[in-house]
């Protein structure tokens, strides 16, 4: 039986700019940052460029929930170039993130240099403003409708 979802991948194709946006403006936590190397055991020159850094971090309150920033490795070509261009043009809807207080929220990463796609709206389901990670990934930030 599946009990829940522990990590989850978005790609990206700078870690350190995917890092200062999770880690420094929105106030993730670093789980693992290292080195992975190619499980093969080949010491040639294509084993060693399979290397890659395994970089995975959470929301501060959802400590179970590991988000891998993940370099786009381990595809065919052409899977790479699709996905690169996705994250070019900024097309990777990525999920939600919940906040008590969108507008708040929003008015304080929008200090730290957050790019909106929107400002803060009122939904059926509470409200709601989609922000861009500056990495090619867009997500709503909602404040759940009280019930």
């Amino acid at each position: 039986m599946i009990t829940k979802m522990s990590h989850t991948t978005l790609f990206v194709l700078d870690q350190n700019k995917a890092y200062d946006f999770y880690v420094n403006k929105l106030g993730f936590k670093v789980n693992t940052d290292v080195m992975m190397e190619d499980s093969c055991e080949d010491s040639s020159k294509e084993a060693a460029d399979a290397a890659y850094r395994w970089l995975t971090l959470n929301p501060p309150d959802q400590p179970d929930l590991e988000i891998i920033l993940m370099p786009i490795v381990g595809l065919d070509e052409e899977a790479q170039k699709a996905i690169q261009l996705l994250l070019d043009r900024g097309l990777m809807g990525a999920g939600v993130f919940q906040t008590p207080d969108c507008r708040a929220t929003y008015e304080e990463l929008k200090a730290k240099g957050v790019e909106f796609k929107s400002e803060p709206v009122e939904q059926f389901y509470g409200i709601e403003c989609i922000m861009s990670d500056g990495c090619g990934n867009w997500f709503s930030m909602t404040q759940p409708k009280a019930h």
